[in-house]
């Protein structure tokens, strides 16, 4: 069914604009084409600025005229569509100003409601008894009846006006017919944007294939014109799910195809190798550690010697279970490029987690090594002079091993020789960020990403298809483990109770407390605020305390704490402070430390057996095992004690008992995919904004995105530079990935 168009009924028709020999294709962009309230609208509202954009804002769901909203079932203060006929149109002057009304009753085969314009006496030309369409509009109560003021409205073609609206012999094929229902806005409902779809598609003609024919048959996939078209205008609910899966394996097939890319051009540039031998820093380090590497930690490592001696650089991520014992892996690594006169660096995302780093290199490294390699501490919190002093080891090439925050990519930073960049808890920055350190070195640099979360193989595929992908699964021997509980607060408050209590056992036994919360203060409206930059999601108001300012002033106040030693650490404090109190923590100085996640990774205090989060359901999977991972680092028993107000089946609680119900980490990050289904999989936040995939979804699509990968690989292989013909659709397609979808992807 195509629209029957009537003047000023979309109030900027018509839709396309096709001026002489102007190129239409998809990249054109639509303020070029189209009237420029419409292109303003979309930009808006959706930020489709090019044509592409338009065709690729598929449908949410399919609807027959008979699922549309019906009046007698509509929701008041709601944007609502109706389809309906009109029965009677009246107007009529205004009784205390000036101006008309013109009010048109509507009826769909069971209730009736009114459209009100105001002003707008050609209403009454362009809709007539017997006319019908859809109406669009935010439905209201106006004297006891469902009222629309000013709505959108299309009527549909005359062919179509000869069915009735119920009882009538066509109705059935009528009522059927499948219509898309699109992400809409009051300024663009949804079937003008599928009337611009409808046009854009018949103006643009065939379109050509970016996946090759050989991929189409081995996946047995519909061509991707064809595809597209069904997505808009199916006849049937089947057609959309092949149409679907045949878009799945286009967005796949591109996208490895950037990848790989980008895998291939970063080894094309020649990397400085860095070997050793007898006698080494390196062979001095192993010789005297104080414990046996796992098979998983030789493994890798052997795999990293090799490639930093090679001339390709090395680009790999390195993703271990938390505790598995990366850091040594990456100390080994840095001591290989010192022993070849170059310089390594850490990248980490927090001052705690950095000085931690340093703290424990220097504590591995001994005197002696550690007076060769001088490793440095370079953060934007540290005073002047120790700044000053750091950029000078850094640039003289002192400091073999530099370990920072984003303060590493000043300009003010300058090294002498860097090989290596370590990036530590990838997630936490974009590839912008990794790649300006990188740019840092004359020569590109060998590149080892660290991440303590555990990605499942999907992901890795789909986000870091650029680098090798390396996995510590094994942990080292002698830690007594970990056993994790919920605590439903709301539903059993004596459940929390005997959480203090357990908590006070373990300090009774000499051990040391963690206490983690989503927020850092309590607000003057009794709600909690959100806690530091990118730490949790955030916080609503809460009857159970869930701010390191409330949740330190009750522990200090639990009976079962009288006299234990509590502190505070966020990251809001300056950072001596911080520094200050994770020392005396780790010394033992302090019984419980009531922090934000700035102790989510890397911090290490053997003596801890106790970590309470409070609020547990406002953080992530990955982020409660993270988290747990801060106890049962040595010879004590961890105890991990989830406190959550979440009620029982909701997706909080389901993420709080999944992490309660198994250590195994790559099991959890199976399950977060799912439970965070269609939302932020492959971005940084926790909290599920929108994925920059269209259809593809990594936690259902691994066929498609395994065959997309090897397909991709073999096109590479023949055609690295895909000049032939037949490759320029795809290189086309490579073309229209925006720059910040590009860095999205590498992020995780």
């Amino acid at each position: 069914m195509s629209p029957r168009k009537r003047p000023d009924a979309t109030g900027d028709a018509p839709i396309l604009r096709l001026v002489g020999a102007d190129p239409f294709d998809l990249d054109s962009l639509l303020a070029e084409f189209m009237g420029a309230a419409n292109a303003k609208a979309l930009d808006r509202d959706f930020g489709i600025r090019r044509v592409d954009d338009l065709l690729h804002h598929y449908p949410r769901r399919y609807a027959t005229r008979g699922q549309l909203t019906a009046i007698a079932e509509t929701p008041i203060g709601e944007h609502v569509t109706l389809v309906a006929e009109v029965r009677s149109v009246q107007e009529r002057k205004m009784r205390q100003r000036s101006g008309s009304i013109t009010e048109v009753t509507i009826f769909d085969g069971r209730a009736t409601a009114t459209l009100t314009f105001f002003n707008q006496p050609w209403r009454v030309r362009d809709l007539r008894p017997g006319d019908r369409g859809t109406f669009s509009g935010k439905a209201t109560l106006y004297r006891g009846g469902i009222q629309l003021a000013h709505p959108d409205f299309e009527l549909f073609e005359e062919e179509d006006q000869q069915v009735g609206i119920a009882g009538e012999t066509d109705v059935e094929r009528w009522a059927s017919e499948l219509l898309p229902i699109y992400p809409a806005s009051a300024a663009m409902p949804s079937w003008r944007i599928a009337q611009l779809i409808a046009e854009a598609l018949t103006a643009l003609g065939p379109l050509p294939d970016p996946v090759p024919e050989f991929v189409r048959a081995e996946a047995a996939s519909m061509g991707y014109d064809a595809a597209l078209r069904a997505m808009h205008a199916p006849a049937t609910m089947s057609q959309v799910s092949t149409a679907r899966r045949a878009l799945r394996l286009t967005e796949a097939f591109v996208l490895q195809t950037a990848l790989l890319q980008q895998r291939r051009a970063a080894r094309a540039v020649a990397s400085s190798p860095r070997t050793t031998g007898q006698g080494s820093l390196l062979a001095r380090f192993d010789a005297a550690l104080s414990f046996e590497l796992t098979g998983d930690q030789r493994a890798v490592g052997d795999e990293i010697a090799r490639e930093l001696g090679d001339t390709a650089p090395m680009q790999r991520l390195v993703q271990g279970e938390v505790g598995s014992g990366k850091t040594v892996v990456a100390v080994r690594a840095m001591l290989q490029v010192a022993d070849a006169a170059g310089q390594s660096a850490l990248l980490a995302p927090t001052e705690v987690l950095a000085t931690q780093h340093v703290r424990s290199i220097a504590a591995q490294l001994g005197p002696e090594l550690m007076g060769e390699v001088q490793p440095t501490l370079l953060t934007g919190g540290m005073p002047q002079s120790e700044r000053r002093r750091a950029l000078l080891r850094i640039a003289s090439g002192d400091a073999r091993i530099v370990v920072g925050t984003h303060a590493l990519l000043g300009d003010a930073v300058s090294f002498f020789d860097l090989g290596l960049v370590v990036v530590d808890e990838q997630h936490r920055f974009g590839v912008e960020q990794r790649e300006r350190l990188r740019a840092k070195s004359d020569a590109p640099p060998h590149l080892l990403v660290l991440t303590a979360t555990p990605i499942p193989r999907t992901v890795a595929m789909t986000v870091f298809g650029d680098l090798d992908v390396s996995t510590i699964a094994e942990l080292p021997g002698g830690r007594a483990g970990i056993t994790t509980h919920v605590v439903p607060a709301g539903e059993r408050p004596g459940w929390l109770d005997r959480a203090w209590a357990r908590t006070g056992e373990e300090l009774g036994r000499g051990r040391q407390a963690f206490i983690v919360c989503p927020a850092i203060e309590v607000g003057d409206d009794g709600t909690e605020p959100l806690g530091d930059e990118d730490e949790g999601d955030a916080a609503g108001a809460s009857a159970l305390p869930v701010s390191v300012e409330a949740v330190a002033a009750l522990a200090r106040e639990r009976p079962e704490l009288a006299g234990r030693t509590v502190a505070e650490l966020h990251g809001r404090m300056p950072s001596d402070e911080k520094d200050a109190i994770m020392r005396r923590f780790a010394e033992g100085g302090i019984d419980v430390l009531v922090a934000t996640t700035v102790i989510e990774v890397g911090v290490n205090v053997p003596n801890a057996s106790v970590m309470m989060v409070m609020g547990a359901e406002r953080f992530g999977v990955s982020q409660l095992h993270q988290l747990r991972g801060r106890v049962g680092r040595g010879e004590h028993a961890g105890l991990c004690l989830l406190v959550t107000e979440a009620e029982a089946e909701s997706t909080g609680r389901e993420r709080v008992e999944a992490v309660a119900s198994t250590l195994d980490g790559f099991e959890l990050a199976q399950r977060d995919l799912e439970l965070r289904r269609e939302g932020d999989v492959l971005g940084s936040a926790q909290s599920g904004a929108t994925s920059s995939l269209r259809l593809l979804r990594v936690a259902r699509d691994g066929d498609l995105i395994d065959l997309a990968r090897s397909a991709a690989g073999e096109v590479l292989e023949a055609d690295p530079a895909l000049e032939s013909v037949e490759h320029e659709p795809l290189l086309a397609a490579l073309a229209r990935i925006r720059d910040e979808q590009r860095a999205f992807l590498e992020k995780s």
